[in-house]
């Protein structure tokens, strides 16, 4: 398992939401309950400023009876949403509950009783609720009116999606194709359905990439599906992530690939596969700090994926950090032996570590059915150089020629550049990248800033070329840090916050244990996204915060008048308007330092 996330690096106004128990009799009801903690996930994603744990790293403790603060730190988030769903017919129950997770308090809990007739609706009527508690807790970000769009009428269709998912991020070729089989299925079902679509582009990709299929016909069909999936609904970050990759992939556009990526993440920035896909742009244009600020973001919200630790391990090979990258390789290979891309770069990293005994053995230690012809003999060939063994070598070599003629032999190309390098024949490896510029070569862009490229590095027609292909300007027009603007100007600041005073204190509104942010919001008359800000920025306290330190002051009022003697702790509480004993307790100890057994111990002396 992945190093866990260590406290100091938890980042205010974060939230995992573990998987939905199934209280249903029907088992078969599971992938309906992975359903909905996936939309919640993708719903709170959406929001501005609140970093949700991707479903890859919360799902890795679905069923495991793990302390909450464990589950807190080893993704590092400082609240937890955890709840489950039950499905008898057409009636739905679910319920849900907010943990801070340090100390494992239930802030908060729901229940739902609803119609399954439209999920989507109750998904949506879910999520909203629980943004505008974390919201309540944590301070102020801006909630949209709708979290969830319907992407379908038909559940059936959204399963099939989800099973499609679970199987592509195995990441081989044969459950590739059982992802294929999901999304088809899906798409027979709602032919409309964008996520299937998306889903289905991903997998063609893949196999496109990893030469499975022609690269041709892999990569046309991700562009049409892709394409038509955002005709459908152009505001989905999964379908911008599949347009970066076809221009980079098919177009060898990087600067168009980059901005296309950066429009994704302007959608929904906990989008895990576009901040990797960043980090990874930025690592081969040399941006080093930039792509370690991404994949450190990726790897917040999704510290136990698969393949982010693939991408944090391709980072340290391109840092030249090869034994650290092998040690997160060999363990993404503990959970799945036939990550191709895991044992590519395992090859890659021994050839530069200098083994080359190993580099040749190693092919015969893989499953052949996940072996790609090219990979092998590429990397044969250098480990040969290497040993300084001219005959096989070149032999290597005839072989990469012959792959590279045939369908899918696309890979054998650019260790024919790599041969060059390490042969130092550089007129041949310029004269190869420049041919490969010219015709929108995708691996040129792959393979320009490996560090199996070094010994060619410092020569002047290599600088230039990488400014031709990674335009400096690129990196010099990012986008400048948006300076906060103030919501409301300060006549109307001060205007609302003298009246929310007098709704506070004159009609006491703090005294309803039912008062809501959004609900104190219409009392006066103002947008709940405003009320937020002004609480945050001009009052420097959350709702709850707010709120509790009125009723703390009511307690204190009321444990004070004789009269109130006879009337328990709790029953003091609650007239002060807390409706949670755990609630009052943790709030009165947080603002006197004190529990309330202890004040009023106090008064007594």
């Amino acid at each position: 398992m992945p190093t866990q996330i260590k406290a100091k690096d938890t980042l205010q106004k974060s939230i995992a939401v573990l998987p939905f128990v199934n209280m249903s009799s029907d088992k078969e009801n599971e992938y309906f309950c992975d359903g909905i903690t996936e939309e919640i996930i993708n719903a709170l994603a959406k929001i501005d400023g609140l970093r949700v744990t991707s479903r890859t790293s919360s799902f890795y403790f679905k069923g495991k009876n793990i302390p909450i603060s464990n589950i807190g730190q080893e993704l590092g988030v400082e609240t937890l949403l955890e709840g489950s769903v039950r499905l008898s017919g057409n009636s739905l129950r679910i319920t849900a509950q907010l943990i801070q997770a340090d100390e494992d308090f239930h802030f908060w809990s729901e229940t739902w009783d609803r119609k399954s007739d439209n999920i989507f609706a109750v998904q949506d009527e879910v999520s909203l609720l629980i943004a505008e508690k974390l919201r309540e807790h944590f301070g102020h970000f801006d909630i949209q009116e709708h979290l969830v769009t319907q992407q379908t009428e038909s559940l059936d269709a959204y399963t099939l999606y989800l099973k499609g998912r679970y199987y592509l991020n195995k990441w081989n070729p044969e459950d590739c194709k059982t992802a294929i089989d999901c999304f088809n299925q899906a798409l027979r079902t709602d032919p409309n359905h964008p996520n299937s679509l998306t889903g289905l582009a991903d997998s063609y990709s893949f196999l496109a990439t990893t030469g499975f299929i022609s690269y041709e016909e892999g990569w046309g069909k991700c562009a049409a599906l892709t394409n038509q999936a955002l005709a459908i609904n152009n505001q989905l970050p999964e379908a911008y992530y599949q347009l970066a990759n076809l221009s980079f992939f098919t177009e060898a556009d990087f600067e168009k690939s980059f901005n296309t990526i950066k429009k994704g993440l302007d959608i929904n920035p906990n989008h895990v596969e576009s901040q990797q896909f960043l980090s990874f742009l930025y690592i081969l244009a040399g941006q080093n700090e930039d792509s370690k600020k991404h994949l450190d973001f990726a790897l917040k919200i999704d510290p136990l994926s698969q393949e982010t630790q693939f991408y944090s391990a391709y980072l340290d090979y391109m840092l030249e950090n090869y034994q650290e990258a092998l040690v997160k390789l060999h363990k993404c290979l503990e959970v799945n032996p036939r990550n191709i891309p895991a044992h590519t770069v395992i090859a890659n990293s021994l050839v530069m570590l200098g083994e080359a005994d190993q580099v040749i053995d190693y092919f015969d230690r893989m499953p052949s059915e996940i072996i790609v012809p090219a990979e092998k003999v590429g990397n044969m060939a250098l480990a040969y150089i290497l040993k300084e063994d001219e005959n096989q070598a070149r032999s290597s070599f005839r072989l990469l020629n012959e792959i590279s003629k045939q369908e899918g032999g696309f890979a054998a190309e650019v260790y024919i550049l790599l041969y060059h390098v390490y042969t130092g024949q550089f007129e041949k490896a310029f004269d190869w990248m420049v041919n490969a510029k010219e015709n929108k070569y995708p691996l040129l862009l792959l393979r320009f800033a490996d560090p199996m490229m070094n010994a060619i590095k410092a020569e002047p027609r290599y600088l230039e070329l990488k400014h031709q292909l990674f335009p400096p300007a690129l990196f010099d027009k990012r986008r400048l840090e948006k300076t906060k603007k103030a919501l409301l100007n300060d006549a109307t600041v001060k205007a609302f916050k003298d009246k929310l005073t007098y709704f506070i204190e004159e009609k006491e509104l703090f005294l309803n244990p039912d008062l809501s942010l959004r609900s104190l919001a219409e009392e006066l008359d103002i947008h709940p996204n405003q009320l937020s800000w002004i609480l945050n920025e001009s009052i420097g306290k959350n709702f709850n915060a707010y709120i509790n330190h009125y009723r703390i002051k009511e307690f204190k009022r009321l444990a004070k008048d004789p009269s109130k003697a006879h009337i328990t702790v709790i029953g003091l509480a609650y007239e002060s308007g807390f409706n949670s004993k755990t609630v009052f307790n943790t709030y009165f100890k947080k603002e006197t330092g004190l529990t309330p057994r202890q004040f009023l111990k106090n008064l007594k002396v």
